[in-house]
């Protein structure tokens, strides 16, 4: 599904006219196999985000080549990425990224909005999605009335509610108390299965990454594939 080949890509750190360039991703190569979780696991400054926005489209590499269902989504124009995007990706976040003045139902309606659905589409579609991750009795409700459980759980149905193949997660439990992230790890898994669905998780955490089918390593933008312990 994916193929990601010698990506590399550098910030500029400093003043205008004195920059110096900060090697970020180093000739970064691997495939993501449809239906497969892969966690990327490093520290915080090690390149993951990084590749994660180059994987969504938000910035593009310097040098290499990504190819999503054999389209070259690198060489995208701007319009392009946001339509592929849109089609093809569901993004989890660490801090949810609700909007606090929609309800559960409106958030998680909102990409469907996005895509021109009509509003009896749009219902069915939201409800059904809702009940599968078990968000039934809160459709009404306020970002600010669940629990970050909750809230984490609306923010994968919104990944969800498009139906798009590819879920991109940045530390979809770094803001969750130890039993929550065991509940959310379970149903990631759970939709895994269920849906086919392929999950690329950025994680620093050992316990995440340990529900993958592959683990990659990233260090100093170098990446290294690792051993997987199923522990979950």
């Amino acid at each position: 599904m994916i193929e990601v080949k010698n990506v590399q890509h550098t910030f500029l750190i400093g003043k205008k006219g004195k920059e110096k360039r900060v090697p970020v991703l180093r000739n970064v190569s691997f495939d993501i196999p449809t239906g497969d979780i892969i966690a990327v696991v490093g520290k915080s400054g090690s390149g993951k985000s990084t590749l994660l926005q180059i994987l969504a489209g938000f910035m593009k590499p310097e040098y290499g080549s990504i190819c999503v269902n054999g389209q070259e989504v690198a060489a995208f124009t701007e319009a392009q990425s946001a339509a592929f995007r849109l089609k093809n990706f569901g993004f989890i976040f660490q801090n949810f990224q609700l909007m606090p003045s929609l309800t559960a139902f409106e958030n998680i309606e909102l990409p469907l909005k996005l895509q021109g659905l009509s509003p009896a589409i749009r219902k069915s579609r939201v409800e059904e999605i809702m009940a599968r991750v078990g968000l039934g009795e809160v459709s009404d409700h306020f970002p600010n009335e669940l629990s970050g459980g909750q809230q984490q759980r609306v923010s994968i149905a919104r990944a969800l509610v498009t139906k798009a193949p590819i879920l991109l997660a940045d530390e979809p439990t770094g803001s969750l108390d130890s039993e929550t992230e065991q509940e959310i790890l379970a149903l990631i898994q759970q939709l895994n299965r269920e849906l086919n669905l392929t999950f690329v998780i950025i994680t620093h955490d050992e316990e995440v990454a340990n529900i993958a089918d592959q683990r990659y390593r990233m260090h100093d933008g170098a990446l290294v594939k690792e051993g997987v312990t199923h522990a979950i």
